[in-house]
């Protein structure tokens, strides 16, 4: 381990020499002590990292804004695609479906960036785009193709075709996998719930599926801008009582994904993206005002001061918005996750600790979730995810 401290002594990000301690053993485990400036840096092994936490997660007392050792660290897209235990339940289940829709299976693959890397979120394995079959709008995610909707929304008398959303009703296994994974994760981390945000997933059934211009919700907000305001209504009512029902079987953060609002020009993220957001936080903090809420946009830069409105917790910053400048412009009263970009970890152990470190220095200490700017990508090394979460886990306030 005394690499990890070498790679903070290398580290041009910082351009601060750091002073480390003589190692000193600890029974069977291996402590070095560093100093870099204002972050105090303490490498363990994530693997030997054994003691229970009865405590509230790490996760929840930063964005609550209590004082923390070191940020909490997860990455989006964590459960799976990327590991070689998931790809082997894929060749076994090859339908993303029936993965997402399994109790069994959704607690399998949510648990295994866990129980390898130990990050300070556990988020359910699932999808934005679980809750349409239950709303009566049939779907499909097809391998090389992405989401297909059956029969994408036109008219009015489509949007009258969707019903309300009982999640009780409609997906039993996600309230069932939610509980498993608390009994399983315990305090030692937050489990993290998510859905998608009400244009996100209009723009997913107006669309057909996924799209580059997005001609034709635009063409329906532009034309018929009732149709859409209704169908936005819809989500806006399942969504909020969605996340409430994560909360209520377990979840402890709700990550709201609104991938697609940065498409809107500014006027109409105001119009088509920002009431809804702030209808479902205002709906869910009257039930359930201690919940975590975390917003991420992509590509969201030109948009950045409208996401503290919303009344969101976290907002979640891409890697195209430099930290300290997200910082600046959020305002020290919304906490923030990210930033850095996913193919870091493409690179050396040493670009990316120093990566790690500059996004760090920038986020400042406090009320700040270290994870990537999107999610993480196929085909990136597991020996080098391990590394970011060792070093993440090693660094100290």
């Amino acid at each position: 381990m005394s690499s990890v401290c070498s790679t903070f002594i290398s580290s041009s990000a910082l351009s601060i020499k750091p002073k480390c301690a003589n190692p000193s053993r600890s029974r069977s485990k291996l402590r070095i002590n560093c100093t870099v400036g204002d972050v105090f840096v303490f490498s363990e092994s994530v693997i030997e990292q054994k003691a229970v936490s009865t405590a509230e997660p790490l996760l929840v007392s930063a964005v609550r804004g209590e004082n923390v050792e070191r940020p909490p660290v997860w990455l989006m897209r964590q459960a799976g695609r990327y590991m070689k235990s998931y790809q082997i339940i894929c060749e076994k289940y090859p339908s993303f479906r029936e993965r997402s829709e399994n109790v069994d299976l959704v607690v399998e693959i949510s648990l295994q960036p866990w129980k390898v890397f130990k990050p300070d979120g556990v988020i359910l394995f699932s999808d934005i785009l679980t809750p349409l079959s239950g709303m009566n709008i049939p779907f499909d995610i097809v391998k090389g193709k992405g989401p297909v909707i059956f029969n994408p929304i036109k008219e009015a008398a489509d949007v009258d075709k969707v019903r309300e959303f009982v999640p009780k009703e409609y997906v039993p296994y996600v309230g069932e996998a939610l509980t498993i994974l608390r009994q399983e994760v315990k305090n030692e981390a937050a489990v993290l719930g998510f859905v998608g945000a009400p244009f996100t997933l209009a723009s997913y059934v107006v669309e057909g599926g996924s799209s580059k211009h997005f001609s034709k919700i635009k063409r329906l907000a532009f034309s018929k801008p009732k149709v859409l305001h209704a169908l936005l209504q819809k989500f806006t009512d399942s969504m909020a009582k969605y996340i409430q029902y994560q909360a209520d079987n377990g979840a402890q953060a709700v990550q709201i994904f609104d991938s697609w609002a940065t498409e809107l020009s500014p006027v109409d993220f105001d119009e088509f993206s920002l009431p809804y957001l702030k209808q479902i936080v205002d709906t869910v903090k009257q039930s359930h005002p201690e919940l975590p809420l975390i917003l991420y946009a992509s590509g969201s830069g030109g948009l950045l001061e409208r996401l503290p409105s919303t009344g969101v917790d976290v907002v979640s910053l891409d890697w195209t918005v430099d930290m300290a400048d997200g910082r600046r412009r959020l305002g020290p009263s919304v906490a923030v996750q990210g930033n850095v970009d996913p193919g870091v970890l493409f690179g050396s152990k040493d670009f990316i600790t120093n990566r790690i470190m500059d996004t760090v220095r920038k986020a400042g200490s406090g009320k700040h979730i270290l994870n990537l700017g999107h999610g993480i990508v196929v085909g990136t090394p597991e020996e080098n995810v391990a590394h970011f979460f060792e070093v993440a886990k090693g660094i100290r306030y």
